[in-house]
C-alpha cells in the first residue's frame, strides 16, 4: 500500500492530488521552485523540498533533485500530474530503479507513444483507424509529390515528436509542398531535437473527440467515455465538456471499442486518453495517446462520479479497477473552462503580474480547481492558466448556464484573463447549437465575443467607482470625517475623476447635497444615490436598482454588478516626466526574457522585421520594426527579464525621422514565416 506520494509539479493539479490524498489517509510531499516558495499548492503539502531555480529546466524537470527529494521524506510514490516529467519515460524508469512507484503507466508504453510516427504506426497494426500518412524518412525529393496524391489532399506535414503546432503546415497547393516540409523539419529539429517529419491526410473542419482509458495490473483495461475539446487556441484546449454533443452512444461504442484496443495494444495501465479527430462525415481518426492524466480530468470525474487521482492510486498500489470503472455511465452533462492569464483580444498574449483579487463565484453546481489566490504573482516562467472552473448540470444547457453563471460573477483583477471571451463562447448561438469544431474561434468574431457592457452601464460603473474612492477618502479624513461623502456648502464647480477603460478615459463629474448632480464624459445621469462606502454604490438609474461592487488594487479598480463588470485604471492627474518615452521606442508588450536580439546598432532593418525576441509562458514573441528603420538603441541584453512597457529597442526611420509609433507590434511566433497554414489537427 502507497503511504506517502510526492507530487512532482506545482499548481492545480498538485492541490488536486493533495486533496483525494488527504482523503485516502495518504502523507503528501510537495517540490516547489524559488519563484513558487509562497505558493498555495506549497502550503498544503505536508512537507515540501525545495528544487531551487526559476524555470522549469532549473526546477520541476530536474529528475535528480525529485528522486533526491523522494529520498529525503522517504516517497515511496510519485505522481507526476501533467506537463513537466509526466511523460518522460527516462524518470518512469529511474523511480522504479529508486525503488520508488510511479503513478502513470508502463515505460514501454510511455516510450511508444512519444513519436507520433510510431504511435500511428502501432495503432495501424492493431486496426485502430488512422489517417493515411507516409514516413519522409529517407524519402527522395522526387517522390513526394506521389506520396502526397497518394495520402490526399490536404495534406498536413508533421513532425514525429512534440505538439503544440510546431513543426507542423497545412499545404494545399503542390507548389508548396517542398517548402512545407523544409520548414517543418527545420522547426521540428530546433524545437524537438529530433527533424522527423511525415505526411498525413488533412481534415477540414474535424472536431477534437478523446477517449478517457483506465488499465490494472490484472489485465483489465475500460474507457470512460468520451470529452469534446474542439474549442481550443493556438492548438490547446479552453472549453471541455462530456459527453460530446456530437457523439451518440453507437458512436461512443466504436470509439470506445477502438480506444480500449490502443491500451490493449500498450499493456496500459493507469489513466490514459486517446485522442481522436472526428470528421463530419463521422469517420473518426486516431491522433495521439496521452499517457498520464489529462487537466481536462474533471468533467470525466462530474458525469461519471470516479475520483480518477483515487483510481490512478489504487492501480499504482496493484489492486484491481474499482467495480464502479468497469460499468461506469454517464450522468448529466460537465463542461470545463480554462482561466488562462492572457489577452484575448490582442492575440491571445499571455499576460503576468499581481493579483490583486482572485475569487471565483462558487454557485451551485460549480467546481473550481486552482492554483493561485488573491495576492499571488503570475510568473512568465510557467504557464499561464490560472484556474478551470467546471460545471455539472442534468443537460448541456443546465451546464452551460450554470458555468456562464458563475464565471460572469466572478472577481479577477490586477491580471489580464480571457474570463469574458469564455462567457461569450457559452452564449454563442453556434456553440449553444453544438455546431463546434477546432477552427471555431479562427471563424469567430474574438471582439464580439469578448463584448462589453453598455455605455449606460459603462457610464454608472465609472460614476460608482469615483463615489467608492471619494468615500475612501472621506472615511479617513483627519478631521469632520461625519461629513457626507463629497459635500460642498457652496456648489463652485463639480468635482472630477479621470479613469481608463480601454483606449478610453472616462471623465466623472459630480456634486453631492440638496441637489446632486451626476456626468460621464459630459453625458448627465439621472441617478438616485443610495448607499456609499469604499466598496459598494447603490445607484437608481432608468428605474433599476442595482449594487455596484468596487475592489482597488494596484493602479487598478474593478466594478462587479450581477451581470456584468468593467476594470478601470486610474488616470494620474500629472503624470511624470519619466512616463514620457523616446520617439522610435519599441517596449515589451509583457513581462519575460529577452530570448534573442536580431539586430545591432546602426542595422538597417524593413517593416515588419524582428529587431528582438522575448519568450513569456513557454511560448516566444518577436518584437518587429513598424516601418523601414535604422537601430539607434538596444538598451537591454539577452537574458534579461523586462516588464511591461519597458524599452527595448529604438529606431530611427530611414528618412531620417524616429519612428512614430512607440511600442512594438508582438506576435506569438509559433513557426518560421511559411505561406502555408499553421495546422490545427493535433
Amino acid at each position: 500500500m502507497i503511504k506517502k506520494i510526492l507530487v512532482a509539479n506545482r499548481g492545480e493539479i498538485a492541490r488536486r492530488v493533495f486533496r483525494t490524498c488527504r482523503e485516502m489517509g495518504i502523507a503528501t510531499v510537495g517540490v516547489y521552485s524559488d519563484a513558487d516558495a509562497d505558493a498555495l499548492f506549497v502550503d498544503e503539502a505536508d512537507e515540501a523540498v525545495p528544487l531551487g531555480g526559476v524555470t522549469p529546466a532549473d526546477s520541476y524537470l530536474r529528475a535528480d533533485r525529485v528522486l533526491e527529494a523522494a529520498r529525503l521524506t522517504g516517497a515511496d510514490a510519485v505522481h507526476p500530474g501533467y506537463g513537466f516529467l509526466s511523460e518522460n519515460a527516462r524518470f518512469a524508469e529511474q523511480c522504479a530503479t529508486a525503488g520508488i512507484t510511479f503513478i502513470g503507466p508502463g515505460v514501454k508504453a510511455i516510450e511508444l507513444m512519444g513519436s507520433k510516427l510510431t504511435a500511428r504506426e502501432l495503432m495501424e497494426r492493431a486496426g485502430v483507424p488512422v489517417l493515411p500518412g507516409r514516413d519522409l524518412t529517407g524519402v527522395d525529393d522526387a517522390d513526394v509529390d506521389e506520396l502526397a496524391d497518394a495520402v490526399g489532399w490536404p495534406i498536413l506535414v508533421k513532425a514525429s515528436f512534440g505538439g503544440g503546432g510546431r513543426g507542423m503546415r497545412i499545404v494545399r497547393d503542390r507548389d508548396d509542398l517542398a517548402e512545407a516540409i523544409a520548414s517543418a523539419r527545420r522547426e521540428a529539429g530546433s524545437a524537438f531535437g529530433d527533424d522527423t517529419v511525415f505526411l498525413e491526410h488533412y481534415v477540414d473542419n474535424p472536431r477534437h473527440v478523446e477517449i478517457q482509458i483506465f488499465g490494472d495490473t490484472h489485465g483489465t483495461i475500460v474507457h470512460l467515455n468520451e470529452r469534446e475539446c474542439s474549442i481550443q487556441r493556438r492548438h490547446q484546449k479552453i472549453l471541455e465538456e462530456s459527453p460530446s454533443p456530437a457523439v451518440d452512444s453507437e458512436l461512443r461504442e466504436k470509439m470506445g471499442r477502438a480506444a480500449v484496443e490502443a491500451g490493449r495494444t500498450l499493456d496500459y495501465v493507469g489513466a490514459g486518453t486517446v485522442e481522436f479527430l472526428l470528421a463530419p462525415d463521422g469517420g473518426f481518426y486516431f491522433l495521439e495517446v496521452n499517457t498520464r492524466l489529462q487537466v481536462e480530468h474533471p468533467v470525466t470525474e462530474l458525469v461519471t462520479g470516479l475520483d480518477l487521482v483515487r483510481l490512478q492510486i489504487d492501480v499504482a498500489g496493484g489492486a484491481p479497477l474499482d467495480p464502479a470503472a468497469v460499468s461506469a455511465t454517464i450522468s448529466g452533462h460537465a463542461i470545463e473552462a480554462r482561466i488562462y492569464a492572457e489577452d484575448a483580444g490582442n492575440d491571445f498574449l499571455p499576460a503576468a503580474g499581481r493579483l490583486d483579487l482572485f475569487e471565483i463565484a462558487r454557485t451551485p453546481g460549480i467546481r473550481v480547481d486552482t492554483g493561485v489566490r488573491s495576492g499571488d504573482v503570475v510568473s512568465t516562467n510557467y504557464d499561464p492558466m490560472l484556474a478551470k472552473v467546471i460545471a455539472h448540470g442534468a443537460t448541456r444547457q443546465e451546464a452551460t448556464a450554470r458555468l456562464a453563471y458563475a464565471l460572469t460573477r466572478s472577481r479577477i483583477l490586477g491580471v489580464t484573463t480571457n474570463r469574458a471571451l469564455l462567457v461569450g463562447i457559452l452564449a454563442d448561438a453556434e456553440f449553444a447549437a453544438g455546431a463546434i469544431d477546432t477552427h471555431f474561434l479562427d471563424r469567430a468574431d474574438i471582439g464580439a465575443l469578448i463584448g462589453r457592457p453598455g455605455d449606460p452601464l459603462i457610464r454608472a460603473a465609472a460614476l460608482a467607482a469615483a463615489l467608492a474612492d471619494q468615500a475612501t477618502q472621506r472615511a479617513s479624513a483627519p478631521v469632520l470625517g461625519g461629513i457626507t461623502s463629497g459635500f460642498r456648502n457652496n456648489l463652485s464647480q463639480l468635482q472630477t475623476r479621470g479613469f481608463g477603460f480601454g483606449d478610453e478615459i472616462l471623465t466623472v463629474a459630480y456634486h453631492l447635497g440638496a441637489q446632486p448632480r451626476f456626468e460621464v464624459d459630459g453625458v448627465v445621469l439621472e441617478a438616485q444615490l443610495g448607499s456609499v462606502t469604499p466598496d459598494a454604490v447603490e445607484l437608481l438609474i432608468d428605474g433599476v436598482r442595482r449594487t455596484f461592487h468596487v475592489v482597488l488594487g494596484h493602479g487598478r479598480r474593478l466594478v462587479t454588478w450581477a451581470a456584468g463588470s468593467v476594470e478601470l485604471t486610474d488616470v494620474e492627474r500629472f503624470p511624470s516626466a519619466e512616463s514620457t518615452l523616446d520617439p522610435g521606442s519599441l517596449v515589451a508588450p509583457m513581462p519575460g526574457t529577452v530570448s534573442r536580439i536580431e539586430v545591432a546598432v546602426g542595422d538597417e532593418v524593413q517593416q515588419n522585421t524582428t529587431v528582438i525576441v522575448i519568450e513569456a509562458m513557454k511560448m516566444e514573441h518577436s518584437i518587429v520594426a513598424t516601418e523601414d528603420s535604422v537601430v539607434t538603441e538596444i538598451p537591454v541584453e539577452v537574458g534579461q527579464a523586462v516588464d511591461t512597457g519597458q524599452v527595448l529597442i529604438v529606431l530611427e526611420s530611414s528618412a531620417g525621422d524616429e519612428q512614430g509609433t512607440v511600442g512594438g507590434a508582438a506576435t506569438t511566433e509559433m513557426a518560421e514565416p511559411v505561406a502555408t497554414e499553421m495546422a490545427v489537427q493535433a
